[in-house]
Order: structure tokens, then sequence, then C-alpha cells
């Protein structure tokens, strides 16, 4: 009977020295980075899936939970008018500034002439307020209660345009008309009653000038002054005011009518401008006439032509002696 050997039937021919160690891993050395002993490799484009691996959905499976729509845009047709409109009203608003700026910013002395070539306008040389008296106010300051002109009246007439010739009919003395003078343009009957009224309130001074132009047109103004202006708005009120319609009758117009085209917005806010025109049928002349009461002044502007007194050069002469008596 054998006994168990445990001594195995094929040893290792090569075994192993008793002090040997297993193999090391080489250490890094310093600065170095330390390299994984199995790197993966970088990643790349993925590989499209073979065509048996791609699968159409399954009917089973839920479809993706839709998303609410987005609430509709307010309608902005609006906004390209206010746009407009804004930029008309920022625009205008900058017009009103840059001409009151203009009007506020101009001297005392400085008045334009008016003159546009090719509309009829008369040529006017340029305008100047004259100087007043030392220590004198202007008529419509707080100060000047009486509404008083201070300055000669003989230089608030409006010169003559370029190309007038003097009016050898109107008689003055040194710029001053006598007050029989002034009644004679007025209808003979009338006349009597101006003289006496003109004596009653005192009329101080009477200031006129006159011209005829090349066509045939001639016009003139008169300038009445008296000691207040309470005093001269009687005088007009009175005498020359015929009515709410019409005025006292001139010696070439015996019929007159308030002329609609002119209103309030024409006027200086401190004056009163009163605009009539000869009504038809009319004459060998037309007869066109307007009064401005200033402060302590009256004045009378006419304008007269044969068959036809033009509406621009009487509008034009009207306009610079209202200004100039402001």
């Amino acid at each position: 009977m054998s006994g168990y050997d445990p001594t195995p039937r094929h040893p290792d021919p090569t075994p192993l020295p008793a002090h040997a160690a297993p193999p090391q891993q080489p250490q890094p050395q310093y600065g170095q980075p330390q390299q994984p002993q199995y790197a993966h490799p970088a990643p790349g484009p993925a590989a499209p899936a073979p065509a048996y691996a791609q699968q159409p959905p399954s009917p089973y499976q839920a479809p993706p939970h839709p998303q609410p729509p987005a609430p509709p845009r307010p309608p902005r047709r609006w906004l390209r008018p206010a746009l407009r409109w804004g930029a008309a009203v920022l625009l205008l608003a900058g017009a009103a500034f840059g001409s009151a700026y203009a009007v506020t910013g101009a001297e005392r002395g400085d008045l334009p002439g008016l003159a546009t070539d090719g509309d009829g306008r008369w040529d006017y040389p340029e305008l100047e307020l004259p100087a007043l008296p030392e220590g004198k106010p202007p008529p419509f300051a707080p100060a000047n209660a009486g509404e008083v002109h201070h300055a000669d009246l003989r230089d608030l007439l409006l010169p003559a345009p370029a190309g007038a010739e003097d009016d050898e009919e109107l008689k003055t003395e040194d710029g001053w008309l006598a007050p029989a003078d002034f009644t004679s343009v007025y209808a003979e009957e009338e006349r009597k009653e101006l003289r006496q009224a003109l004596t009653d309130d005192a009329v101080r001074h009477i200031a006129a000038t006159g011209w005829t132009m090349p066509d045939g047109t001639r016009a003139r103004i008169y300038l009445l002054q008296f000691n207040t202006g309470s005093l001269a708005a009687h005088f007009y009120d009175e005498q020359l005011a015929g009515g709410i319609s019409t005025a006292r009758d001139l010696t070439g117009a015996p019929e007159v009518a308030v002329d609609e085209r002119w209103s309030d917005k024409d006027q200086l806010p401190e004056m009163e401008l009163y605009v009539y025109d000869e009504a038809k049928p009319r004459g060998k002349e037309h007869v066109r006439q307007a009064y401005v009461v200033a402060g302590d002044t009256v004045g009378l502007v006419t304008v007269e032509a044969p068959e036809e007194a033009e509406l621009v050069p009487f509008q034009q002469t009207l306009v610079l002696q209202h200004q100039l008596l402001g």
C-alpha cells in the first residue's frame, strides 16, 4: 500500500529566487505630468450607426409634450404714425422757438421793409423807430399811463417807397397839416362837424405825407395826435366810425364797408385796426382806407388808383405804418 506523495509531478524548472521582487513601474521625473498606464483613446466623431440599428420610433412610445404657443404680439401699426407725428411736433416747436427768438431778440430800431420781388409790393427803405427823448417811456410802457408818443410825430410817418413822387396836392408846412386841410379828405357835408370835433377834443398835431407811384396809384397817411389815448379813442368812435360796418365817407369813396379779410390777429395787442374797402359799384377810382388807433394817435391810411387799387401794396403800407406807431 503506497502512501500520498505531496511532491508535484511537474515542478517549474525555473523557480524565482527567494530575494526576487515583482517588477516596479517607472516613476515620473519632477516637473513632468504623470500619464496613466492605460490611456483612453481621444474622442472623435461618432461612427454612424449601422442600418440595422436605425429603428423607426415605436408606435407605442408617447409623443413629446407639446409646448404652448407664444402669445401673439400686439399690432404695432400705431408706432410709425406716432413717430411721424412726434417728429412733426418737435419740428414745429423748434421752428416756433426760433421765430419767437428772432422777433423778441430784434432791436427796437430794426423793422423790415417787407419788400418781396414779384408779388407787387413796393420797395420801402429799411425802417427805424425814432429815438425817444431822454427819460421818456415808449407809448405803451406801464409808466406811460396816457399812452403818449413822445417822439416827433413826423418821424413816425412811413417814408415813401422807391420810385414814388411827392404828392403835390397835399399841402403841408414842414410836415404839419392844418385841421381844415385834413377835413377836406371827407365829403363836403361832413367837414364842418369834423372841424368842430377836432377843436373840442383838442387835437395837438396833424402830420401827413403822400406820394404817387409810376402806375398812378396814390397813397396818403395822416396822423392825428391828441393829449391822451382816451381822447384819441373818443374822437375815432364818435367822429370817424360811421357804424358797425362802415366809416365816415371820404371824398373819393362815398360808400365803404368793412374788409372781412382782416381780423384781430392782424394787429398789435395795444392797438386797434379798422380796415375798409369801397363798396361797389365804384367810380373811376378805387379807394381803400384804414384807421389805426394807437394810444394818443389816430392814423388814416388811404390808397387809391384808377379802376383797381391793388391789395398787396395797400396791406404792406398799412402794416408798416401800424408797426411804426407801436
